[in-house]
């Protein structure tokens, strides 16, 4: 019923027009609706392995935007329907999917729904307004401090770079914010300066208060053009503090993590590069990408590492402008729960699914090996097939899931024993985008993961996750 009534909706808005910003006085307001039905299978799992919901977000901000000035005020409710009551097991069967996370996460509620402050700042401009600096509840993305003209470079940037280590997980129905503060210069280089907490959200729809963290982040970016193409390269640095008192998600015994209640302090540093070569016989790019981490996770030392090395290849076929990509993603695992070090790498407050599709597991003791298509046959429509080789970097760590803290009494993310095998599965997935007109876009996505070893050791072999949904994001 509820897949019948998304139909519904999307017919009678597929003629809908965009609209020009609604000025009230001097003051402009816009906003957005999306609308999403989820339906999930998760590898056989006793329960409801097999369930549908739905989520919705509404967003209405007002602000006003002056030379050397500007203020914003944003609204969100969301809603989720339908969650399923049984979706998870004891021990390491754990939470099946995201429905599950919904559910947990809002009391044990079938339905959902709450109005919060979203956003909230103020921003001054100066120094010929090359410097900002922002104060309040805001958004932040990691890797987005400045947009390339180039189309290929922005197109990397925004779905390979970004949302890595620190996003807003605005896929979830709820989201993240940050109350804090950011400084920009912006010149020949760009300079970005950020400390903040992250508000409660993501699978909680009561995103009014915050975390009891602390993350602080700097970044220098700069274009490379180069007589091969055009470039651009970015180091950062960031500081991680958690105080919470919760059980860390680790591969130590449960005793052990239960008794160990002390603060995790990261530092991760690192870079990236994307380039874009023009050529006669197409475009081809590049994309470097790589972190280390120290500091300490409660009681143990804390040394992890991560990198990505993908590159991608666009010919000049105007009739579908295809554009074919691969790479490999490698994130660090802990090989022995029993020393006095951690060498899972962490990944932070990210928008996981940046980076998996299907969002059964995180960038974190993990091996991907994927390839990727894009069809652009026209200006409206972009069609995506992607197809992953996944598995863990060390057998003796966990299979982890999740996108980082979102409430105080949960920790942010979920993990289930490897049982000595390193296989997680093959992922296929493909997804259409219509773009009917500048306000209203429709999104179609489907995927099945064969399980590996892994998810065989838990659920039984033979099988399969599947996940798909259907969605609707109407702007104005």
């Amino acid at each position: 019923m509820r897949l019948a009534a998304i139909l519904i909706v999307y017919a009678g808005v597929l003629t809908a027009q965009s609209a020009d910003q609604v000025k009230v006085g001097g003051l402009t307001v816009t906003g957005s609706v999306r609308e999403r039905v989820e339906s999930w299978s998760w590898f056989n799992g006793p329960g409801d392995s097999n369930y549908t919901f739905s989520g919705s977000i509404l967003r209405l901000a007002v602000g006003q935007t002056r030379d050397d000035f500007e203020w914003k005020l944003e609204f969100a409710a969301p809603i989720v329907l339908g969650l399923p009551e049984h979706a998870s097991g004891a021990g390491a069967l754990g939470q099946y999917g995201t429905g599950a996370l919904y559910y947990y996460s809002d009391g044990r509620s079938q339905n959902a729904a709450l109005v919060f402050a979203k956003q909230g700042y103020l921003k001054w401009k100066f120094g010929e307004r090359r410097q900002s600096v922002r104060t309040g509840r805001f958004e932040f993305q990691d890797g987005t401090e400045t947009v390339p003209r180039d189309a290929t470079l922005a197109a990397l940037k925004r779905d390979r770079v970004a949302q890595r280590l620190i996003g807003t997980f605005n896929f979830s129905h709820v989201g993240r914010s940050f109350d804090g503060v950011q400084y920009v210069y912006d010149g020949t280089s760009n300079l970005t300066l950020m400390g903040a907490r992250p508000t409660r959200g993501v699978y909680q729809v009561d995103g009014w208060g915050e975390v009891n963290l602390a993350v602080g982040y700097a970044a220098l970016t700069r274009p490379s053009p180069l007589k091969t193409g055009t470039g651009e390269w970015r180091v950062f640095a960031i500081e991680y503090d958690d105080w919470r008192n919760v059980v860390k998600t680790d591969n130590r015994l449960l005793a052990a993590r239960t008794a160990d209640r002390e603060s995790i302090r990261v530092e991760t540093s690192g870079g990236n590069y994307v380039h874009a070569f023009e050529t006669s016989a197409g475009t081809f790019d590049a994309l470097l990408w790589g972190a280390l981490q120290t500091g300490k996770w409660g009681r143990l030392a804390h040394r992890a590492g991560a990198y990505a090395v993908e590159g991608g290849y666009q010919p000049p076929v105007r009739v579908l402008n295809p554009w074919f990509r691969g790479g490999f993603d490698w994130e660090s695992g802990d090989g022995n729960p029993n020393d006095s070090s951690h060498g899972t790498f962490f990944q932070i407050l990210p928008t996981p699914r940046q980076y998996a599709r299907f969002p059964f597991y995180s960038q974190m003791n993990l091996r991907d090996l994927f390839g990727e298509a894009i069809l652009r046959p026209h200006k409206k429509v972009s069609l995506r097939a992607d197809v992953h080789s996944l598995s863990l970097t060390n057998r003796s760590d966990l299979w982890y899931q999740g996108g980082g803290a979102h409430q105080p009494w949960t920790f942010g993310y979920s993990g289930r024993p490897s049982n000595g095998h390193a296989g997680l599965g093959t992922v296929v997935d493909g997804s259409a985008d219509y773009t009917v007109n500048r306000a209203l876009t429709l999104t179609a996505y489907f995927a099945v993961a064969r399980g590996g070893a892994v998810p065989a050791s838990i659920y039984g072999s033979g099988g399969n996750g599947r996940f798909a949904y259907l969605q609707m994001l109407y702007s104005f």
